[in-house]
């Protein structure tokens, strides 16, 4: 099932981050004010519709209450990004994500409930859409152009199983660096060890290999 995300805000870094879920594969509503905004993106996108995003009922009427994830991505106005994280999380949309200036602004959007909240000079768009695409990621760098480390929540199908018996290296062109089960975080991995439930693998691989993972 394709996950559907909304993008408040078409800036620089909100256009980016639509196009690269809507080239992943999902439903992207992508919103702003500006006419220009809208068209630039339009042919690419699930829906692209022109709204104020610094009006509570028209975002309300969106239906971002059905959204798996809404990106608020207006870093120049800190209180349409505080009123529009209100609304999403009272529409209990399961992720709210928005990006922020610097870390006063970042403690205070977290302080009205914004579950991950961005500063972009950190965390690239094309990051941040790689992480929402793939469901079993906790986290992913990009380290080049072609090589990239992940950090996976264990599949079930992997739980009870070795990486050998998996032929985890062949099969998903990664290299399991550690394994993390609660708190135990283990650096010297055995390859005959069975993954326990809950653990969390960190991989490098080649950035092209990344989606075999998902």
């Amino acid at each position: 099932m394709k996950k559907s995300i909304a993008v408040l805000g078409l800036g620089k870094y909100g256009t980016s981050i639509a196009l690269e879920l809507a080239r992943s594969g999902a439903e992207v509503l992508a919103v702003d004010l500006k006419e220009e905004r809208i068209k630039e993106v339009a042919d690419e996108v699930t829906y692209a519709v022109r709204a104020d995003v610094c009006d509570a009922e028209a975002i309300k009427a969106l239906g971002i209450g059905n959204m798996d994830a809404v990106i608020i991505a207006m870093t120049s106005n800190l209180d349409a990004c505080i009123m529009s994280t209100i609304v999403a999380k009272e529409l209990n949309v399961p992720l709210v994500i928005v990006k922020c200036r610097d870390k006063l602004h970042e403690q205070i959007l977290k302080k009205i409930g914004a579950d991950k909240v961005v500063i972009p000079e950190k965390e690239s768009a094309s990051r941040l859409a790689k992480n929402l695409m793939s469901g079993n990621f906790v986290d992913f760098m990009e380290l080049s152009d072609d090589v990239s480390i992940a950090e996976i929540s264990a599949k079930p199908e992997w739980i009870g199983k070795t990486l050998d018996q998996l032929d985890f290296r062949q099969k998903y062109g990664a290299n399991v660096f550690a394994i993390r089960t609660g708190e135990k975080m283990q650096t010297d991995v055995d390859p005959h060890r069975p993954i326990a439930k809950g653990s969390t693998l960190f991989v490098l691989a080649e950035t092209k290999n990344i989606k075999k993972l998902m």
